[in-house]
């Protein structure tokens, strides 16, 4: 069996190093005419480390990302609302990791380099449209540096390609642009002091108006006693108007930012030192897109951010991508036949994510965030002064529904891994 990937990123490299785990021939393509560590931070939830560790990425992990150690929500005045343990402390047999998504993607670049050889790889390669014919897949495919076109013929086509997937698009003619909530992003990256337990995931304010989350992101600088935080300012604007395509990449600059949170000096964090303090400052709008009722089409199917885009809640983007590949390399290889088998793979995700696409569109967690603004709009003493017992509950069960709800099950079954 031989399976062509378009695009390389968490999801379609991961693919590639599950298959190749499994016995089965990988080829990966991406429009990138090199592949460079790009964005910002992400978190990877417990069950996505499992999967990385099992395919031998544990020790890579380990030495790259921050065990994250609890998620704390706080007022726009810093004051404690809720916090909950992470990872092992959760009762998890794995970490759960904070990490730069660039170096994240670096790193499974260079396992399915070093495993599957670097011919495994070929960017610079626009994908086009595809054909099915039997049992084949016809990709076709465009160099982008001499203009030359070209065939892929693969037994099953995997659309890895994000946010914007061409595979996607051809699968569905006609879906809109991608669905906007209102909410702006501006992210970045700043080296600094660590705070509170130096592995806290930090949350400020509400989406309602204004949020500030913040993680350390780099064991190399815990070692040397430093932080480098990753940083996400969230912030809805009255009357707003979208106008640009959503990119991941689009430059964002300081003054659009810095207003919403310039007085945001909290005992154990400068807000506005630590966004003056980054080197690069990413822009983009909160968007998903509506959950799709079928992914796989013959031999053709979505993974990752192309089947199932959502938003930045709960930890799941690119976690949600690892488990797709896991799965989808474990139900190909068991299946009769490749269709099967994708089949299979959708029967096992697609619901399961689709929901975790909804339920980030209305967190309980950030409905209470707003009761507190609302109820003590000046800041408050005690938390239990302004919310009861059940309502700060709200929040544990709001992160159980789309992360945290089956650290037993976890635990406990079966890995998805075949050997080739």
């Amino acid at each position: 069996m031989r399976v062509l990937i378009v695009g390389a990123g968490i999801g379609g490299l991961t693919t590639a190093l599950s298959l190749h785990a499994a016995g089965v021939e990988a080829l990966v393509v991406d429009s990138a005419v090199r592949l460079r560590p790009l964005g910002v931070g992400i978190n990877l939830l417990p069950h996505a480390v499992r999967e990385l560790t099992e395919l031998g990425l544990g020790d890579e992990l380990a030495e790259t990302g921050v065990p994250t150690a609890e998620t704390v929500h706080f007022d726009r005045y810093g004051g404690r609302i809720w916090a909950e343990p992470r990872g092992r402390a959760l009762g998890y047999r794995w970490p759960q990791y904070s990490i730069h998504r660039g170096e994240l993607q670096m790193l499974l670049l260079d396992a399915v380099v070093a495993r599957l050889g670097e011919q495994a790889v070929r960017t610079g390669t626009v994908f086009e449209g595809f054909e099915q014919d039997g049992d084949r897949v016809r990709a076709r495919l465009r160099d982008r540096a001499s203009g030359t076109a070209d065939t892929g013929t693969a037994d099953v086509l995997i659309g890895a390609d994000g946010l914007h997937s061409a595979v996607r698009a051809q699968l569905n003619p006609g879906e809109k642009a991608p669905l906007w909530n209102g909410i702006r992003m501006w992210r970045g990256v700043t080296e600094g002091e660590p705070f509170l337990t130096g592995r806290t995931l930090a949350i400020a304010g509400s989406n309602a108006a204004s949020k500030m989350v913040v993680y350390p992101i780099s064991m190399r600088a815990e070692r040397m006693g430093r932080a480098l935080l990753n940083w996400v300012a969230e912030v809805r604007l009255r009357d707003d108007r979208l106008e640009e395509a959503a990119d991941w990449n689009r430059t964002g600059r300081l003054e659009d930012v810095l207003p919403h949170f310039a007085d945001w000096t909290f005992d154990w964090l400068d807000i506005p030192a630590m966004l003056s303090g980054a080197a690069e400052i990413l822009e983009y709008p909160m968007v998903d897109r509506d959950p799709l009722d079928r992914w796989t089409f013959g031999r053709v199917t979505l993974l990752g951010d192309a089947a199932h885009p959502m938003y930045p809640i709960g930890s799941n983007g690119g976690s949600q991508a690892v488990l797709d590949a896991r799965v989808l390399a474990h139900e190909l290889v068991r299946a009769a036949d490749p269709a099967a088998g994708l089949l299979a793979y959708e029967r096992e995700r697609r619901e399961t994510v689709n929901a975790i696409v909804l339920a980030c569109r209305d967190m309980p967690a950030d409905r209470i965030l707003q009761t507190v603004s609302e109820r003590a709009p000046r800041g408050f003493a005690a938390i239990e002064d302004v919310l009861a017992p059940n309502e700060l509950e709200t929040i544990s069960g709001a992160y159980r529904q789309t992360s945290f709800d089956d650290v037993d099950a976890l635990n406990t079954r079966a890995s998805y891994t075949i050997a080739g």
